[in-house]
């Protein structure tokens, strides 16, 4: 189902910009967007081993390196980048911010997988960079977008509780009470209904703001050449610290897609509730994924195509 993700966001988006023209539509699918992307989280935590997060420190160099890519260079360069390209628009600004610094956490395992690289080490990294990125997400943007009369704070934290604190609350006690294999179903079923939840939020995004988005598309185009520039450097930088550090191929192959794959559903849930009356970055934290995901497929043939020339050994 992640494969056909892509397909189904773009359809979603397609039916959610005609539907926008229908009053009743758009009038009432903007109080949806939360329920659904709650219920969509719910999925994420319920899956995500937590109690993990030791594991991926079994191989110090791969998650030393992932994350300082992750949450240290790339927060850095993101912020560069739109500088250079973004300063005439802030909205369009903050959204690629925020996608840039969450690293993915779902179908980036796909391209993995494509690439032939390490699923379980992938895997393993998936619950810590999940809890950094709620740490992170809302101090860099404190640190890089303060100064701007955009960010409301009480609103971030309003959005951290109701979009973050409580689905993860809730997947905890899921998790507690439920023996094995109940609890194992009702994973299985969120997990399935995931993909669904995230395109009804879309959709619900895309009808309350069809018109927004007609009025400013080029400014929500101008993150493709930040965003394509992010992911030649990242590639680049990549395959150097893998040779470097003298990773296998499937560490080489993991750390590629676990430091490109972007866009977290956290940061569209705290962008919906911490940015009231800036939609355009919702808007862009949409789009990006429709340049980002054939980039990723890319991406894979590449990594492959080291592996055949035997650019990183092993």
């Amino acid at each position: 189902m992640e494969k056909l993700e892509p397909i189904i966001i773009f359809i979603t988006i397609i039916i959610g910009l005609f539907s926008s023209n229908i009053h009743i539509i758009s009038c009432y699918s903007e109080n949806l967007i939360n329920i659904f992307l709650c219920l969509m989280l719910l999925g994420v935590f319920l899956e995500i081993p937590i109690n993990n997060i030791k594991k991926s420190f079994k191989n110090a160099n791969f998650t030393i390196a992932s994350l300082i890519i992750n949450f240290l260079w790339t927060p850095l360069f993101g912020y560069f980048l739109g500088s250079l390209f973004l300063n005439g628009n802030i909205d369009v600004w903050i959204g690629f911010f925020m996608m840039i610094l969450t690293p993915c956490t779902d179908w980036y395992l796909v391209f993995t997988k494509i690439a032939k690289g390490d699923l379980t080490l992938s895997l393993s990294i998936l619950p810590i960079n999940l809890v950094l990125q709620i740490i992170l997400l809302p101090i860099y943007l404190v640190i890089f977008f303060s100064s701007g009369n955009t960010m409301e704070y009480a609103q971030l934290l309003y959005s951290l509780l109701i979009v973050i604190v409580i689905p993860f609350v809730l997947a905890q006690i899921i998790k507690f009470i439920l023996n094995n294999d109940l609890k194992e179903k009702v994973t299985d079923l969120f997990s399935d209904l995931e993909i669904w939840f995230l395109a009804l939020a879309v959709f619900c995004i895309f009808a309350s703001q069809g018109e927004l988005l007609s009025a400013n598309l080029d400014s929500v185009i101008t993150i493709f050449f930040p965003l394509i520039i992010f992911f030649i450097v990242n590639i680049i930088l990549d395959l150097i610290v893998a040779k470097k550090i003298n990773f296998t191929y499937s560490e080489y192959a993991s750390l590629t897609m676990i430091t490109l794959a972007r866009n977290s559903p956290l940061a569209l849930a705290i962008a919906i509730n911490s940015f009231q009356g800036h939609e355009l970055i919702t808007i862009a934290l949409v789009i990006g994924p429709l340049i980002e995901l054939p980039v990723l497929y890319i991406v894979s043939k590449f990594c492959l195509w080291v592996k055949s020339y035997e650019l990183i050994y092993h």
